[in-house]
């Protein structure tokens, strides 16, 4: 099964893409999506939601995740957030891709082991999962993880049934 993680944001949405038979993982592909900072919010989301729709056209998954909303500090930024998020998982649902949806410290566990972890620790743990590959940055690890925790949920409950 192919599966994609997305890590929503408004300036960079990072990607990433895996291959999961029983539990074996291999890594296919991963990048970032970036908006010009400089146009206006609803432009950056058409942009965004047309690089979504050509990416799950040309990659066709079969399933999909995508990282929940966590609050900060900045209460616009968490708005953002949000909104881009949202682009995500419309792209998904038009796709007619099931989407699981994680909060980060649920990926972070899946990955790492602890739901604290640093993204340098999710960065160096994806290198070690899917040796070989080449990743895009943080964003794209970030996406990485949140595909790797979603073939694990769904390992899981493949065994309960």
């Amino acid at each position: 099964m192919i599966l994609l993680g997305l890590d929503p944001g408004l300036g960079t949405t990072g990607w990433g893409l895996i291959r999961a038979e029983g539990n074996r993982l291999s890594h296919l592909a991963n990048g970032q999506l970036k908006t010009d900072a400089k146009a206006p919010l609803a432009r950056r989301l058409a942009h965004l939601d047309a690089m979504l729709a050509a990416l799950i056209a040309d990659r066709a998954p079969e399933a999909a995740a995508v990282e929940e909303v966590f609050v900060n500090s900045n209460p616009q930024s968490t708005l953002k957030l949000g909104q881009a998020r949202g682009v995500a998982l419309c792209a998904l649902a038009r796709a007619g891709i099931e989407v699981g949806e994680y909060a980060p410290r649920l990926v972070k566990k899946a990955v790492v082991g602890t739901g604290t972890a640093e993204k340098a620790q999710v960065h160096a743990m994806i290198a070690r999962l899917l040796p070989g590959a080449r990743i895009a940055g943080a964003d794209a690890a970030d996406a990485l993880a949140v595909a790797i925790c979603h073939a694990h949920h769904l390992a899981s409950a493949r065994r309960t049934f």
